[in-house]
């Protein structure tokens, strides 16, 4: 069968189960978006390469399939480096293809030109290049697998244009299914005897890898063996909060008794996750527990400090093993316990209790009567009333996120998105994707001003694709988390971080795809079937008072398509308090 390099690129997708790839389009790569035409997989098209890049990583992250973005040459490349950025610390599985320039043309300062493996190699796992076309159905499988493998991470792959068009006979390549290595019983018999004989034994879990489900059978164990349960930053939904063994997150915004409750641990078991700057305060607390790594990383890289024994295994593996939910005589938990009471489990979970309850009362008198705006303690416990710990919450980076970590709850795996390397501009792409992967599920991003405004065009990409995503747009006129350092480091000098903003609600409200026109027909055009197209209207509420923040939530949530909530603050307002009783 003969074909295109382009097309066979398509079927490789196709046959390794993608579902959706999001794509800039550019003629750099004319021939792949030509395969996607007839192909199963929906092509999503973004409005800038980030916003792709963070839709495709958003994708795998909650799916556990790696993610797949396109993009052109030169320009679109640079735009989508901070998604592989993001990938790469946040280790999470994504494929970035590329549009190159043609062969003949390299090295020659042709448009758009520029060097592949100089502008990535520091920051992908691999960078591969399609030259010879009877090899594009191979190398866009590895990149697949290489993406998945071991230490999850970005995997860029340059297109150029005229090697796509060639045609190849080379068949479709099969992916094998990889199994995650399991651990042998004596080396979890041994850690089953380490915790056991620990007084304060703690897990820390955090990662990728949590999303079918994993976490509640590890979560069951520990809390029946008198093992707390932390998290590392935007990654805490990989066990139920409600679960007594639930002793809250490690990392920016996190309680001061939480991270003091983790710096007493004498045996921390690392599952998915490491011993990094975030989740230890810039490497101050945590260090001189005995450590076990449980990771399929051999490198462990981000990892500081001690190691006492590394198990080369995945999340699932990893409990399956401990727990054997694969074997009729499932792990008894008192073979965990040793002589510990529940004392110690108890007294983590009741300061992240503690934390979470602290919230002021929507009945009661504000607490700083002279600020403007909407009090955010009081509008996020509403919110986390409203979704009751079902919803995919998205984050970029900011102060405002801070308030939806401290007071919503999480119930389900695969229900945050988070940017854990600070990356701003994620929230609204991440919820867009996060809505067209679940879209029997609430996604909700919640993104200060100046995060908003670095990918809110994304919005578009919901309207044309069917995604329905509620946006929470907190803002304070300022870029609040730099204010922050100012006033600790330079009191009184704020220094190039105030901002001016249009009315996001109204701009909101612009949307109208209710009748054909423009936007109709650039749909039905991408579709390839001609017909007249209509969609939903956007919703868009400004809220300038604490009162009026939980009906216009109700009406968001009500709104059948995409809403947003702009939501004022008074700028002086800083992230709660890391002290619940302050």
């Amino acid at each position: 069968m003969s074909r295109s390099a382009g097309h066979l690129i398509v079927d490789t997708l196709e046959s390794a189960g993608i579902e959706r790839v999001y794509a800039v389009p550019g003629e750099s790569y004319l021939d792949v978006l030509d395969g996607l035409y007839d192909a199963k997989i929906e092509t999503v098209v973004c409005r800038q390469e980030g916003g792709a890049g963070f839709m495709a990583l958003a994708e795998s992250r909650l799916t556990g399939r790696p993610g797949i973005a396109m993009v052109t040459r030169g320009p679109g490349a640079a735009n989508a480096m901070i998604a592989v950025h993001t990938a790469w610390q946040d280790a999470t599985a994504l494929v970035l293809f590329v549009g190159l320039v043609p062969l003949n043309d390299r090295s020659r300062e042709s448009f758009q030109e520029f060097s592949l493996p100089e502008w990535f190699s520091s920051t992908a796992k691999r960078v591969l290049t399609i030259d010879d076309e009877d090899r594009a159905g191979e190398i866009t499988a590895d990149a697949l697998h290489i993406a998945a493998s071991g230490r999850p991470g970005p995997v860029v792959v340059g297109l150029p244009e005229d090697v796509l068009v060639r045609l190849t006979e080379a068949p479709t390549p099969t992916l094998p299914e990889v199994a995650p290595p399991t651990p042998a019983p004596a080396v979890i018999d041994g850690l089953a005897s380490r915790i056991a004989a620990a007084k304060r034994p703690a897990f820390v879990l955090g990662g990728d890898g949590w999303h079918n489900g994993c976490g509640v059978e590890l979560a069951g164990l520990a809390a029946s063996a008198g093992v707390p349960i932390f998290c590392d930053w935007r990654a805490y939904d990989a066990i139920p909060h409600s679960s007594p063994a639930w002793a809250g997150w490690l990392g920016y915004g996190r309680a001061d008794a939480v991270a003091a409750g983790f710096a007493e641990a004498d045996l921390v078991i690392f599952v998915g996750c490491t011993r990094s700057d975030v989740l230890s305060d810039g490497y101050t607390i945590g260090f001189d527990a005995e450590t076990v790594l449980v990771s399929l990383d051999m490198e462990a890289t981000q990892h500081a400090g001690r190691i006492d024994e590394h198990i080369i295994a995945s999340p699932d593996s990893f409990t399956r093993a401990l727990t054997r939910t694969d074997a009729a005589d499932a792990r008894d938990a008192n073979q965990l316990r040793g002589d510990r009471t529940d004392e110690w489990m108890q007294g983590r979970a009741d300061a992240q209790s503690r934390f979470a309850a602290h919230r002021p009362d929507a009945e009661a008198a504000p607490e700083n009567p002279g600020r403007a705006g909407v009090d955010l303690g009081v509008a996020f416990g509403i919110l986390d009333d409203r979704l009751g710990g079902e919803a995919i919450l998205t984050y970029g980076a900011g102060n405002a996120t801070i308030w939806g970590h401290r007071f919503i709850r999480h119930e389900r795996p695969s229900s945050l998105v988070g940017a854990r390397n600070g990356a701003m501009g994620l929230a609204v792409p991440a919820a867009v994707a996060a809505s067209l992967a679940y879209p029997e599920r609430r996604a909700v991003a919640v993104c200060g001003d100046g995060d908003f405004l670095m990918n809110g065009q994304e919005i578009a990409t919901a309207f044309a694709h069917g995604g329905s995503p509620l946006i929470i747009v907190v803002d304070n006129g300022v870029y609040g988390t730099i204010v922050s350092h100012q006033e600790n480091h330079y009191p009184g000098r704020p220094s190039g971080t105030r901002m001016v903003n249009p009315n996001f609600a109204a701009w909101m409200s612009a949307f109208d795809l209710s009748s054909s026109g423009a936007a109709s027909a650039s749909k039905a055009s991408m579709n390839g079937d001609g017909a007249s197209v209509t969609g939903p209207t956007g919703h868009g509420e400004r809220v300038e008072t604490t009162e009026e923040f939980g009906p216009a939530l109700d009406r968001a949530l009500a709104h059948d398509g995409p809403a947003l909530i702009h939501v004022l603050i008074d700028p002086a307002t800083m992230p709660p308090a890391a002290d619940e009783t302050a």
